[in-house]
């Protein structure tokens, strides 16, 4: 997408990934100055995260003091889900990031007052919305924050002004999105591992909220830290879930700032430890520091395996890379090449040099020249046609147990294989099957 010219992809976005247009755009222009391959890809989510464990230590700085700031922001980058966003070429880290930074100039906004620091703060928020529309539910955490702060009337109704505008900006987006509805299907009620994460560090942050205790604000403190942290932790990823019966939508890294509430309840926390224990008598202090310490190691040693899996392809659901060794390695030139269902063709585009040689039976038109994100395919009759001029075939698809796709093309192409070819070799690579197929007796 983002090696597309910008009117590709303004009109690929008619038809699909309108929430993900800014991004693209953003990518087009960093391969534009730089066509670093996936180190270009990747280098903009690296650098978010390094940015919103800044903001982190910031806002941590800001509320609970300066080593308080040092931990959150040190802590941020280790929690295993910002490790992973990191690590791809997606809105997400990103989108964490520039949470991150609105959330410091809200409290700018509060402590010091002036129309340009609420300016900026909308500004900041819009983008994020606009990188990513979900990134929204982050005002649910912001107005209760302010809204349970004990804040002056006209704080309150500076930032309900730029709650609507951010509202209002997002507006047009949201509207058209809803048109492309489709694409988010195939998400269905949280699956028992994302509810057990979600549990786990909520269940953190409350202890950590319990060891902190209740502070008061102050004139440089503007909000109690634990007040903005839990609702970071906890509300947009309660409200998605909460939906889940009219609409499921949720996805833990569509709420990723998740993390910026548990890096400063862990930050702080940490901090008020270290403080008790130094008033504490020196035999008791050295105990407690000792303890201290040999939790902070185990909680390192815990994350060092979950860090070093993440930097592996296995930790993904699908690896581009070896399903185009694993086609490159049975194919032979000439041969037909199917996708099914036919966004699978997707699997391909990051390495068509792989695919070189081999006859797409099924497509009609390129995904560039279609302005679409995984090209348009032929009539049933056609596709049906096209298999049987073929002698041998290798079929890209989902693993067994999937559901199936009911649409035409796909009914002909899975009839067509089963009446007329018989499987000859079947691999499988993380979440693709490829199979070879051939006329009775050629295999």
């Amino acid at each position: 997408m983002a090696h597309r010219s910008v009117a590709q992809i303004w009109h690929t976005l008619g038809h699909a990934d309108a929430v993900h247009g800014l991004y693209y755009l953003l990518m087009h222009g960093v391969f534009a100055l730089w066509d670093g391959g996936e180190t270009a890809l990747r280098l903009p989510s690296v650098l978010a995260v390094a940015t919103a464990a800044v903001g982190v230590a910031l806002i941590g700085r800001m509320l609970a003091g300066p080593r308080a700031g040092v931990l959150a922001g040190l802590v941020f980058p280790l929690i295993p889900t910002v490790q992973r966003y990191a690590q791809e070429g997606r809105s997400y880290a990103l989108v964490c990031a520039l949470i991150t930074w609105s959330t410091w100039l809200l409290l700018t906004a509060i402590s010091r007052r002036g129309g340009l620091r609420w300016s900026a703060y909308t500004a900041v928020l819009l983008t994020a919305c606009l990188l990513h529309e979900l990134a929204v539910v982050t005002l649910l955490a912001h107005g209760a924050t302010v809204f349970r702060s004990g804040l002056p009337r006209a704080v309150i109704r500076a930032w309900g002004v730029a709650a609507g505008c951010v509202a209002v900006g997002l507006l047009p987006l949201a509207a058209f999105s809803t048109t492309q509805a489709e694409q988010v299907h195939w998400i269905g009620f949280p699956d028992l591992w994302q509810t057990t994460r979600f549990v786990v560090a909520a269940l953190l942050g409350l202890l950590c909220a319990r060891v902190l205790g209740r502070t008061e604000p102050d004139a440089g403190r503007p909000v109690e830290l634990r007040t903005l942290a839990l609702s970071l932790l906890i509300l947009p990823t309660v409200l998605l879930i909460l939906l889940t019966p009219v609409r499921p939508l949720y996805v833990d890294r569509y709420v990723l700032s998740y993390t910026i509430g548990l890096a400063l309840l862990i930050g702080a926390a940490l901090d008020r430890i270290r403080r008790e224990a130094t008033r504490a008598r020196a035999r008791a202090s050295a105990l407690r520091g000792a303890v201290t310490v040999a939790a902070a190691g185990a909680a390192l040693a815990a994350l060092f395996p979950v860090g070093a899996y993440l930097r592996t392809p296995q930790s993904r659901q699908n690896d581009a890379d070896a399903v185009a060794r694993a086609v490159r390695e049975v194919a032979h030139p000439g041969d037909g090449v199917l996708f099914m269902p036919a966004r699978r063709r997707v699997w391909t585009l990051a390495r068509p040099e792989a695919f070189r040689g081999l006859s797409d039976l099924a497509l009609e038109h390129s995904p560039v020249t279609s302005n679409t994100l995984h090209g348009t395919e032929f009539t049933p009759g056609r596709i049906r046609a096209r298999i049987l001029t073929a002698r041998r075939i290798v079929a890209v698809h989902d693993l067994a147990g999937q559901p199936l796709e009911s649409d035409a093309q796909e009914v002909a192409k899975r009839e067509t294989l089963r009446a007329h070819f018989e499987e000859c070799e079947s691999h499988t690579v993380t979440q693709a099957e490829i199979t070879v197929h051939a006329r009775p007796g050629s295999c």
